[in-house]
């Protein structure tokens, strides 16, 4: 008779063999499995590669604004462009840090001293009616609080509200180095926005420059301003029709803003990233493709040696 341990030893051996011959299919569910386990790894990854994709897209699509500041102490001089109609300009003067002095005679004709250009030239929306033009050189120096003040008078109105028009461009010094200077003014209207100052106030308008760059990587100017009105105290003896404009022009800061778009996609970071996740596929791959193989050399040696087993007993 066999001993206890030996029976339980063959008893043991002829569950694994009765085990492998009932399934057949253990060798093929083993390469499923290891396929089920690389198909867990590779799904992720394509879905990552998508992302990565779909969101550099995105990026180059809604690029972010960007908004800088460079601090000046001179600024190149603006061109001021009155559009008077029948109201004279009776004085024009450059102050320093935000002093002016008492007026001399209101209403009477003073000093220029301001740089002018008067200039006629077409209506560029019409084509047709003429236009007349008095550009004045504006402030520069934003250190000093440099300022320009100016002195309008009008005779007479039948109009019931009485204002002056007027528009800032970025160069005085454009505007007398142009050959064309009815062009340019022409160019200037059809691009800056037009503002108005009224009779009977002292309007001082404080201006501050905002540069934008395009894509194409040219350039417009802006001009923002905050304006404050007060009341002019007419001390004149004799009672008048006649209106008086005054109004003053200063940097409101030596900061200049510049707004620019920018593409936060990088190339090379989403290059180095799919890098990354193929070479992760291929690790994946290869990995599997040795478990497969692997697992088929188990199940080989696994039924030689059922085969061993079975024939021993038998």
């Amino acid at each position: 008779m066999l001993r206890p341990e030996i029976s339980a030893s063959y008893q043991e051996l002829s569950e694994d063999v009765e085990r492998v011959s009932e399934n057949p299919t253990d060798e093929r569910e083993g390469e499923m499995e290891v396929h089920e386990d690389a198909s867990s790894v590779i799904l992720p990854a394509v879905f990552l590669v998508y992302q990565t994709i779909s969101d550099f897209r995105e990026k180059l699509k809604h690029p972010v604004m960007s908004v800088s500041y460079k601090e000046v102490s001179l600024y190149d001089a603006p061109g001021i462009a009155f559009y008077p109609g029948k109201a004279r300009l009776l004085s024009c003067k450059h102050h320093y840090y935000d002093h002016i002095p008492p007026l001399i005679n209101p209403g009477q004709p003073g000093d220029i001293e301001c740089t002018t250009q008067r200039i006629n030239y077409t209506d560029p929306f019409t084509n047709q009616s003429m236009k007349y033009a008095l550009v004045v050189q504006g402030p520069r120096d934003v250190k000093k609080k440099e300022l320009v003040f100016l002195q309008f008078h009008l005779n007479g109105t039948d109009q019931d509200f009485s204002a002056i028009d007027y528009l800032l461009f970025s160069s005085f010094q454009e505007f007398i180095n142009s050959p064309e200077k009815a062009e340019f003014m022409k160019d200037c209207e059809s691009s800056y926005s037009s503002w108005k100052f009224s009779g009977g106030f002292r309007t001082w308008v404080k201006m501050s420059l905002v540069k934008t760059k395009e894509e194409d990587g040219s350039e417009t100017v802006e001009f923002k301003q905050e304006t404050s009105v007060v009341n002019y105290i007419d001390q004149r003896t004799k009672p008048r029709s006649d209106q008086l404009f005054f109004v003053v022009f200063e940097w409101k800061d030596p900061f200049i803003q510049t707004v620019q778009d920018i593409v936060t996609a990088n190339p090379w970071n989403m290059i180095a990233l799919l890098c990354g996740i193929f070479l992760a596929l291929f690790k994946a791959a290869d990995f599997a493709k040795l478990s497969v193989k692997w697992m088929i050399k188990i199940r080989k040696r696994h039924r030689k040696r059922s085969h061993q087993v079975r024939n021993h007993i038998n």
